[in-house]
């Protein structure tokens, strides 16, 4: 009985350490400054593909604001509310990194590929936006907050 009791809590430690190491969770934004605090990221999983939704804009002045830069579906739409990360997948050969989708600025309304890496065992998770090659772009890092 002690060692079912131990096994099923061991197995409830590692789901628990596998949900940290994914991007699935609720996200503070951090502006490029690393200092700046900009809006609440919800980030979701289904059938393995990764999206990532606001929920939350800080800035008062920015609560109404529209994508009106995007140039895809986006275009005019609430920036509150939109899907600004889509089609990200975990990485088969780095199983710490998603990649393979795009992120959305809706500031500019251009999209990036996107990488996204948990790091410090997944309490922050470091969010890469880039052209072409991963070297060619800018990180900002998030912090969890559920």
């Amino acid at each position: 009985m002690k060692t079912l009791f131990a096994a099923a809590a061991l197995c409830l430690f590692a789901q628990g350490a596998f949900a940290q190491s994914s991007p699935v969770g609720l996200w503070k934004t951090i502006d490029d400054d690393g200092k700046t605090e900009k809006s609440l990221v919800r980030i979701t999983e289904s059938s393995g593909v990764l999206t990532g939704t606001i929920e939350k804009i800080f800035e008062a002045a920015k609560q109404d604001s529209k994508c009106d830069k995007c140039t895809d579906d986006r275009k005019d739409k609430p920036v509150l509310g939109m899907q600004i990360i889509r089609g990200v997948k975990q990485d088969n050969d780095d199983k710490l990194h998603w990649v393979g989708g795009e992120i959305l600025d809706p500031n500019n309304g251009k999209t990036y590929k996107t990488r996204l890496k948990p790091v410090e065992g997944g309490k922050k998770i470091e969010v890469r936006g880039f052209i072409g090659m991963p070297m060619l772009g800018r990180t900002q890092t998030w912090i969890r907050v559920e």
